[in-house]
């Protein structure tokens, strides 16, 4: 590549990485040394920038592909000086195209030889994006872990006296205020994770068709069943023995349940407020049966059993999201919540 042509292509990089990013501090605030979940911010902030992009490497990266494409080809054929700029900017053009507007189907539907290597290769992209759904959904995780965490330990300390009412409350509202900031984070993760999942639902539909309805079946096994507790329940952030506690259901409250994995259940109050507890928490959640678990791994090429992982997986983002929001809404970060 000659340097005028390389010089170009930074060029197009550069103003395609500027165009695709907003500065991390506009999206997360700056960091003042008070937020001891700070890392955690950092990591989820760090796994949207993927979904960021358009499938096809992004709008920005299919512009700069293209780019180098575009500016290849022009040298190629023997152009020289402003006729290959003009190939990097036809390129790019055109890369910016196939990448943010035309749809991912029909991208890589023109790229594939034949079924077989479009299936394959849908099947590719779907094993990149579960990947990295897996990513950001640990690292919300992890960060709404360290958050209710933070918030059941001024409780403690409340209860202990190790700090006064006042402190204890101000802590609170600086927690919630971080943990609404936080939210408005994942759900613009998740609108991009729903926007892709737009794209290759369309994919999906073709190469795997009924995986949806599949999925959404699946996600329906087992039944809510009104119940009163029986004595004090702490509910989970999620289904999980290690995860915070965010509520505690009192004796003779009303609650619903609703299958959950790994042997918890889904418990709803009358006021919306969702945790996790222990099915066996409950006489009447031993019945429940168990909501089928996301696979870690689908089978290598087997695009059906990619495409239902990837359905599952946005689901369970976006319900933990909404989840989140519920306790943040409510009893998540009052100080009588345990």
């Amino acid at each position: 590549m000659s340097p005028r042509l390389r010089r170009y292509v930074a060029m197009a990089t550069s103003v395609a990485l500027l165009a695709a990013c907003t500065t991390r501090e506009a999206r997360i605030g700056t960091d003042d040394g008070s937020d001891a979940c700070r890392a955690q911010v950092v990591a989820l902030d760090s796994t949207g920038n993927f979904f960021a992009e358009d499938i096809i490497r992004g709008a920005a990266m299919g512009a700069v592909g293209g780019a180098i494409l575009g500016g290849l080809i022009a040298a190629a054929t023997g152009q020289r000086g402003g006729n290959i700029a003009a190939g990097a900017a036809i390129g790019a053009a055109a890369g910016g195209i196939a990448g943010g507007t035309t749809g991912y189907f029909q991208a890589r539907q023109q790229q594939a030889v034949d079924q077989a290597t479009l299936n394959q290769t849908i099947a590719g992209d779907l094993a990149v994006e579960n990947a990295q759904l897996d990513r950001t959904q640990l690292a919300f995780n992890q960060l709404m872990d360290c958050r209710f965490a933070t918030a059941q330990r001024v409780r403690e300390d409340l209860r202990a006296g190790r700090i006064q009412r006042g402190q204890a409350e101000n802590a609170m509202a600086n927690l919630r205020a971080m943990t609404q900031r936080d939210l408005q984070l994942a759900q613009t993760i998740n609108g991009r994770i729903t926007e892709r999942g737009a794209q290759f639902d369309t994919a999906i539909e073709t190469v795997a068709p009924g995986v949806k309805e599949q999925v959404a079946a699946g996600a329906q096994v087992g039944r809510v069943v009104p119940v009163a507790a029986r004595t004090t329940v702490p509910l989970k952030l999620r289904p999980d023995p290690a995860a915070p506690e965010v509520a505690r259901v009192s004796p003779r409250e009303r609650v619903t349940l609703a299958p959950a994995t790994g042997g918890f259940a889904l418990v709803e109050t009358s006021t919306g407020l969702r945790g996790y507890a222990p099915s066996s928490a409950f006489p009447e959640g031993r019945s429940l049966g168990s909501r089928p678990a996301v696979a870690a791994v689908a089978n290598e090429g087997d695009v059906r059993s990619l495409a239902a992982s990837n359905i599952a997986r946005r689901d369970n983002f976006a319900e933990s999201v909404g989840n989140a929001q519920r306790l943040v809404e409510g009893q998540g970060f009052e100080l009588a919540a345990s």
